[in-house]
């Protein structure tokens, strides 16, 4: 067997060997020695230990040497890249001493024998001792090499990992840091290779990556090796899986799929001197998701059960960041590395930042959100590495794509924007440590953003990014969470787009008093539901084209409208699980339908759509019905499949008792029975009807809603679409105050739940006032506006509590 001074394997380390093996290696033995008994599956291998480091250096005379470089660097007398330079190059030339070189030729001759190959293909891979720790990533700071065989290369491959310790973005990186050079060693990991570039590969994380939501497992995935994904090369598919519902028998909780583009894959190269190349990846592997929904589960269970460890035997939470690889001969799934999250882990959890756009201008490019931020600069596009000494503080960053050796100018930068890369790119991973909003996945950034232009880059308007022109103005408000108070009365929230619900979530709050399905179906659907029902009788060839696009890696049209409609919802009750979230009906107007793809051909034309076909008329409407039918069939996903019962329904513009029978009649028949699994139907109450008839509909429902918009409308008379008579449109009437309190006085004595989700009480603080003196249940509101209102209700329920002591 191998000298044990200087190789380890992996089934003999743990999390205690840091010093010995580095944070990557002493991470892989973990997994390796906890984990394999709960079924996570790590790629067998070993480690040549930091004594391995220090004995190259000692035997070479290299400690002098090193330290002589640095002190000229910090004396101004040497550049970053000379010194770095020169002693890598130090390093790589000096032969390895024999009993090292005898120690790791003997390891993988035995992993070779495990392997059953004469030649084992390996990952070779550098473990700092500073690695991977809870408070510094130190992400792709050394080098890894990839599809290694024989000895010679694996010798050279080792030399290549110890001298990468110096390369000029991990001495800087280091300095930034406050870390002593001479205090951190390398260990080298040797790993059976996963032969991913025949399937695929990526990373997952415990938390949700741009708002710290831990309620899910992300997931990352793109054909080929992972190293497109790593280093921003592609734009992967992305996957969401609700954690509390992985193990859950015959539920399927990914509540959310995002198709990348996949443009570009790594495999293995055939030549001697160059191991993996990069190749565009066939278009029908890019409209196809690369994991299939039990390899989903699959992924996620290992890092519920990865992260479960690490948490319990550091004593906290500890969020995880995984990489993960599937070999294209076995088929099998693999963990290939692991390492504590280190940003949402070590932020603040006492208070939070909301960033809010004051003005609008026009959008030069657009992305993928990291981080949740606004900040307006100077353009500096840097098209190569070469140009990266023009690089000046505070500039914002345009690039095709960053890595590693990124690093010195990434920490200037106030902005980042990339053509490149998904949410787990190098740029997104190092914007996030460095707290910098950036826009990644672009496209064509590069070719728009003009050197020396100024632009606002947005963050914080969901998970699309923004890169406005011209300097605009915005808001940032601070928030404690410490001095946030409880309240008797409900305080919920309002919640259209499913991308910010994640963040929305960790406002405290009651639950979501009115999910709006209308932003899922305009945004991520875009077409109407009869003419993807209906496609074969379309007759504009453009609105065709325009549905073919969309349906890319989806089984059926249908399956299109469904997954994504649920996966919207889905997205939403996951959020705010268990806390209810109540789900209105589509309800959409004729007019708005109609601006679907497809929309004009099925939708008539209406004088007055506001008070048309729509809401429950609409269900039942035998033309509209097969539409509605899909509607049903999300809601039946949510709840059923994805194990979300936390979801209610609520039906929206109900104008009479029999219109809501017939809907409840047609929900039933769908497998959405009121009362199973707890669901609950509730009636929006924005009609004078639904006030006068408030014990027939009582009756049939287990709620009301109070949609402060439509009542104000129709009891009114106000027309809320047209300007001309816009002066007349309040809330806070005394006709439209004196239904409301009666519709509420109804609820009480009907014993049913009343809340309203109106605009009223997002925007005016004295109809609060009246809501909570009429006694209402809850008020549900706009996420921006759920703080103010909680105070002020806060406030008039410990005055009301004054009050009534002294009588």
């Amino acid at each position: 067997m191998a000298a044990r001074e200087f190789i380890r394997w992996f089934s003999d380390l743990s999390m205690d060997d840091i010093e010995l093996v580095g944070g990557k290696n002493a991470s892989l033995g973990e997994m390796v020695s906890s984990l394999k008994a709960e079924g996570v599956r790590v790629p067998d291998g070993f480690a040549i230990t930091t004594d391995a480091y220090r004995l190259v250096l000692e035997e070479n005379g290299l400690d002098e040497l090193i330290e002589r470089e640095l002190e000229a660097m910090h004396r101004g007398e040497k550049t970053l890249e000379e010194v770095g330079r020169t002693i890598r190059v130090d390093i790589r030339s000096k032969p390895l001493p024999r009993r090292l070189e005898e120690a790791i030729v003997e390891a993988y001759a035995e992993l070779s024998r495990r392997s059953g190959e004469e030649h084992a293909a390996v990952a070779v891979r550098s473990s700092a001792t500073a690695e991977d720790l809870p408070d510094a990533s130190f992400a792709g700071q050394q080098d890894t090499f990839l599809n290694i065989h024989g000895v010679e290369q694996l010798l050279e491959a080792v030399r290549r990992c110890f001298a990468s310790l110096y390369t000029d973005r991990a001495i800087s990186y280091r300095d930034d840091r406050g870390f002593e050079h001479s205090r951190v060693s390398l260990s080298v990991g040797v790993q059976e290779m996963v032969l991913a570039d025949r399937a695929g590969a990526g990373v997952m994380f415990t938390l949700d990556t741009e708002t710290g939501f831990d309620g899910v497992v992300f997931i990352t995935a793109a054909f080929g090796l992972g190293e497109t994904v790593v280093q921003g090369m592609t734009n992967p598919d992305e996957y969401y899986v609700f954690k509390p519902l992985i193990g859950a028998t015959g539920k399927l909780p990914i509540i959310r799929r995002i198709l990348g583009a996949k443009e570009k894959r790594m495999i293995f190269a055939t030549g001697h001197s160059v191991r993996t190349q990069v190749v565009d990846t066939r278009r029908a592997d890019r409209e196809r998701f690369v994991l299939s929904d039990d390899e989903i589960i699959h992924l996620a269970r290992w890092a519920e059960r990865i992260e479960a460890h690490y948490s319990a035997r550091r004593g906290q939470p500890t969020p995880m960041d995984i990489e993960w690889a599937k070999d294209g001969e076995s088929q099998r799934l693999f963990i290939v590395q692991a390492r504590p999250e280190t940003v949402h882990s070590t932020r603040s959890k006492r208070t939070f930042q909301t960033y809010h756009m004051k003005e609008t201008g026009t959008v030069l490019v657009s992305g993928r959100a990291v981080g949740e931020a606004i900040v307006s600069g100077k353009v500096c596009r840097i098209d190569d590495q070469e140009e990266m000494s023009r690089f000046e503080d505070g500039r914002i960053l345009v690039t095709q794509m960053t890595d590693p050796n990124w690093g010195p100018i990434m920490k200037r930068a106030s902005g980042i924007v990339t053509d490149r890369g998904g949410r787990t790119c190098h740029a997104a991973i190092v914007a996030r440590e460095l707290g910098v909003p950036a826009v990644v996945g672009t496209g064509t950034a590069t070719e728009v953003l003009e050197d020396g232009a100024e632009v606002t880059v947005s963050t914080a308007e969901g998970e699309v990014g923004k890169v406005y022109g011209g300097k605009l103005a915005f808001d940032v408000e601070e928030t404690s969470i410490e001095e946030i108070p409880s309240t008797r009365t409900g305080i919920m929230m309002n919640v259209a787009n499913p991308a910010v619900a994640f963040r929305s979530c960790q406002i405290p709050n009651d639950g979501v008093g009115l999910a709006r399905v209308e932003f899922v179906i305009a945004n991520a659907i875009q077409a109407h539901p009869l003419a993807l029902i209906h496609y074969d009788k379309l007759e504009d060839a453009e609105d065709r084209d325009a549905i073919d696009r969309l349906v890319v890696g989806f089984t059926s049209r249908r399956d299109f409208f469904v997954e994504n409609l649920a996966e919207g919802i889905g997205t939403i009750a996951a959020a705010f699980h268990p806390r209810d979230v109540i789900v209105r009906l589509s309800d959409f107007k004729s007019n708005e339908y109609a601006s679907l793809i497809g929309g004009q051909q099925f939708e008539p034309r209406e004088e007055n759509p506001m008070i048309g076909l729509r809401g429950a008329s609409r269900y039942y409407n035998d033309r509209f019905r097969p539409a509605f039918d899909l509607e049903c069939e999300a809601l039946c996903r949510v709840r059923q499949r994805m194990g979300l019962t936390n979801v209610k329904i609520m039906i929206p513009f109900c104008r009479t008792p029999e219109e809501g029978a017939k809907v409840i009649e047609i929900l039933e028949a769908a497998g959405l029975k009121r009362g199973r699994e707890g669901l609950e139907i509730y009636v929006m109450c924005e009609l004078p009807s639904n006030v006068i008839l408030a014990k027939e509909f009582a009756e049939l429902f287990d709620g009301f809603s109070i949609g402060s918009n439509d009542l104000t409308q129709l009891i009114l008379g106000v027309d809320r679409d047209s300007e001309l008579v816009a002066h007349v449109f309040d809330e806070r009437n005394e006709a439209v105050k004196r239904a409301i309190s009666e519709l509420i006085a109804s609820a009480k004595r009907f014993n049913r739940k009343v809340g309203i989700c109106g605009q009223a009480p997002s925007d005016f603080p004295d109809f609060v006032s009246f809501l909570i003196e009429e006694g209402i249940d809850s008020i549900s509101v706009n996420p921006d506006t759920a703080l103010k209102v909680r105070q002020q209700v806060h406030e008039m329920e410990q005055a009301s509590c004054t009050g009534a002591a002294r009588e």
